[in-house]
């Protein structure tokens, strides 16, 4: 390709190059760059006026203007041609889309679309190196570095905490599992995800339905006030033996996703429903102590299970009631939801432990802690502020968690001073209140799709009807007797049923595991910028923004338009 100049001689006698244009080298190559030199060329108009230019005298100032524009031109020009040119050193024309500079944004898109398909973003950091280095052809190439710099940056960027607000912005669904139709993920949503990458941290919530079953079939085999059903024992140990592996496999595989996708584990801590569930193992461990068969364990309980199965509860709620306490953006009022009961049940199932093993003192140590707490999130969930995060309209299933709190620190005050006495009652009416509140609201828990969170139903059910049995104990008439039989029977019809569904989905149908979407969000909205909140009227902020001239100017002009539409009235 050749280059033309054109060269002018100032009235000062120096030489500037003022134009420079590509001259076509054969009719060939006119073919192959059809469309590029189509792109690229000028208009009539454009060269009418390089013409007239070139026949016009020049003076000095212009000409160091062209000469400034001409360099920055050719820099780019230039530079864009020797990144763009193949092997041969043919130079190609820069391209001019309107959407990128030089080809870097559709590169970018490109990037980023073959970045949905890329799992390792959601990898254990050590087991990314570790399968890298199993690949020696990329040591060789150079490859390997580069990978994993781009890699490491990109999950660094990718996998900080998203806010609990974004969560309640961008998903809906029966626990916030659902992304919004105006949102992105990282992920694809048509290609099915790797088992662990989809395997939830509600699962556990199954465990919960069974292990606290084994403790209302004891209740039903061992209570006076059921004694006339002549239950055996055999039930109470094989539901026990069915929940234990049922743990067990639960807690293995999650155990695998910890260790192959922690970057995943990290967005569900974070998930403003989901961290409650990071209290469940523990919880289902000491559900399955309280009910432990006779059988297996005649005797009382050592306390080093006690110390064992409490430790993770201690740790979890000096982190979670820490952030309720510290005011930050994880602060009660942003983050409340049904499932936060389920932080503060841990407490009351720990003071049952604690009386069973014999540490009185224990029990009644936590038994404060979790009423405390259970006071601040029932007012909390009750008044939200007008300021805070609306609660999903589908959040329906693990509203039953308002039944556990209450009937679990029934049960905990009785076993830990022996007798189900005024205080114990008093919980257990407002369990049994908001019980047949949440019955009688039947279409409220209808309208959406069989998942994992439909296990919340159960473990509150469970617990209100053990709660009922010990009151039975304690008050024996016709009317405590029924209310114990009709509310075991329930509770355990729904766990049979789940049962039924869930092997079903899981093995039939294959479904129980969809893409876990929730995981996959963005830390800010993508495609625009994120909208700012509407100033409302209690806005403190505004108020306390405005100069006291202001403030009382706009009260007059309030004043002022009410006289007159008073008059109107009048």
């Amino acid at each position: 390709m050749e280059m033309k100049e054109t060269k002018r001689t100032p009235p000062n006698g120096l030489s500037h190059f003022v134009d420079i244009h590509e001259v076509p080298e054969e009719e060939e190559e006119e073919e192959e760059d059809k469309d590029e030199r189509k792109r690229n060329k000028p208009t009539k108009a454009a060269d009418h006026k390089e013409k007239r230019m070139s026949n016009k005298p020049m003076k000095l100032h212009e000409v160091k203007r062209q000469n400034q524009n001409f360099g920055r031109q050719v820099s780019l020009e230039t530079g864009f041609s020797v990144l763009n040119g193949d092997k041969k050193g043919r130079k190609t024309a820069l391209p001019r889309s309107g959407n990128s500079f030089g080809g870097f944004g559709s590169a970018d898109r490109r990037e980023a679309e073959t970045r949905k398909g890329d799992f390792n973003m959601f990898r254990t950091k050590s087991s990314l190196v570790k399968q890298n280095s199993l690949l020696p052809f990329r040591k060789e190439s150079g490859i390997d570095s580069h990978y994993n710099d781009a890699s490491c940056g990109l999950d660094d960027s990718i996998n900080k905490s998203v806010p609990a607000g974004r969560y309640f912005a961008a998903l809906t669904g029966p626990e916030l599992d659902q992304v919004k139709d105006s949102e992105d993920i990282l992920l694809p949503k048509d290609k099915k995800w790797p088992f662990l990458l989809r395997f939830p941290i509600g699962c556990f919530g199954i465990c919960l339905g069974l292990s606290s079953q084994a403790i209302l079939w004891r209740a039903l085999a061992s209570s006076p006030a059921t004694r006339f059903l002549h239950i055996p024992p055999l039930i109470n140990l094989s539901i026990w033996l069915l929940a234990l592996s049922v743990l067990v496999a639960v807690s293995i595989t999650y155990t695998l996703k910890c260790a192959f996708y922690l970057e995943a584990v990290k967005r569900e801590y974070f998930h403003p429903v989901r961290v409650n569930f990071f209290f469940a193992p523990s919880v289902v461990c000491m559900f399955l102590a309280i009910g432990v068969p006779p059988c297996i364990a005649p005797g009382n309980l050592h306390p080093a299970v006690w110390c064992v199965f409490m430790a993770p509860i201690v740790f979890l709620d000096l982190k979670v009631y820490g952030q309720w306490l510290s005011g930050g953006k994880r602060r009660l009022c942003k983050v409340a939801n049904p499932s936060s009961h389920l932080s503060v049940v841990g407490n009351f199932v720990g003071a049952i432990l604690a009386a069973k093993v014999g540490w009185m003192e224990a029990g009644k140590f936590l038994w404060a802690i979790g009423f405390a707490h259970y006071l601040v999130v029932f007012v909390t969930l009750y008044q939200r502020l007008p300021t805070s995060e609306a609660l999903p309209k589908e959040l329906h299933p693990v509203y039953s968690m308002f039944i556990a709190t209450p009937a679990a620190a029934s049960i905990a005050w009785g076993a830990i001073y022996g007798e189900f006495d005024g205080l114990a009652r008093t919980c257990f009416f407002i369990a049994l209140f908001l019980y047949c509140s949440l019955i009688v609201r039947i279409n409220f828990f209808r309208g959406f799709q069989f998942s994992v969170a439909w296990w919340s139903y159960t473990f509150p059910m469970t617990t209100a009807s053990i709660a009922t049995i010990k009151y039975a104990e304690q008050v024996p008439c016709v009317i405590s007797k029924g209310l114990a039989l009709s509310l075991s029977l329930m509770s355990s019809t729904m766990v049979s049923v789940l049962l039924v569904s869930t092997l079903l989905h899981a093995f039939w149908w294959q479904t129980l595991f969809p893409n876990d979407l929730a995981i996959a969000i963005t830390k800010r909205r993508q495609g625009g910028k994120e909208k700012k909140p509407i100033k409302k009227a209690y806005d403190i902020r505004r108020w306390t923004k405005q100069s006291p001239l202001s403030l009382v100017s706009g009260i007059r002009k309030q004043n002022s338009a009410d006289k007159d539409g008073d008059e109107v009235e009048n």
